[in-house]
């Protein structure tokens, strides 16, 4: 039996495919309104302004388009499925330059949808940590992976198909992994960076009674530098 579309998916429905045809100047509440067949006082009752309608689109376009791709799911190697992730980052991009470009160019604030892809990619730096083949904490690994990857995304997206780079992409990649990973140890990595690693994402992650947030806080912060240097 087909699931009958709720008011909420019909706006979402209807302003994705005015973005992707049109792109984001397309999608106004008057034109998203009549796309989908609904009084414009539903839309701000179900997104609160523009903006939130442009936040819930870049997640609708990220989710679907992620949805049932192999590339996510994990194998016994941490630091290929951060290759695959890269690689799929980039499919994105690429295939939604529109909706890419709502999740991280729109100079707004950090939308759901990125902060939904940085969780994804904060989970594949921590198994390359708890396999002890990271060379600097969690969170910087994170934040170069993102600034690199986002930037050659939009490098691509700006550059005529006929001029791009085909290697570019996968040259950057290789660099960006080559530089905060190792191989795969012989034994476990017991030096103090990656216990300090280690102990600061189960400072962020876990519950620890003993400390109060304020203590939690500054240990990570101490732990962090410890993994940076």
């Amino acid at each position: 039996m087909t699931e009958v579309p709720t008011t909420r998916d019909r706006i979402l429905e209807a302003a994705a495919a005015l973005l992707a045809d049109k792109g984001r100047d397309a999608v106004s509440t008057r034109a998203v309104s009549a796309a989908a067949g609904v009084q414009a006082p539903t839309l701000y009752r179900l997104f609160g302004d523009k903006d939130g309608l442009l936040d819930a689109v870049a997640t609708f376009g990220f989710e679907t388009y992620l949805a049932g791709k192999e590339a996510l799911r994990q194998s016994d190697d941490p630091v290929e499925d951060l290759r695959r992730g890269w690689d799929l980052h980039l499919e994105f991009g690429l295939a939604r330059p529109a909706f890419y470009e709502l999740m991280y160019g729109s100079g707004r604030a950090a939308s759901p949808a990125s902060k939904a892809a940085e969780e994804i990619l904060h989970r594949m730096i921590t198994r390359i940590a708890d396999a002890g083949r990271l060379t600097t904490s969690v969170d910087r690994a994170v934040r170069i992976v993102e600034a690199t990857g986002v930037g050659v995304v939009f490098t691509v997206i700006a550059t005529p198909p006929s001029e791009r780079d085909p290697g570019l992409p996968a040259q950057v990649r290789e660099m960006v992994i080559g530089n905060i990973t190792t191989e795969r140890p012989s034994t476990p990595d017991t030096g103090v960076h990656t216990r300090a690693s280690a102990l600061s994402e189960a400072l962020r992650t876990g519950e620890f009674e003993a400390l109060s947030s304020a203590e939690r806080r500054l240990l990570i912060e101490w732990l962090t530098r410890l993994a940076n240097t």
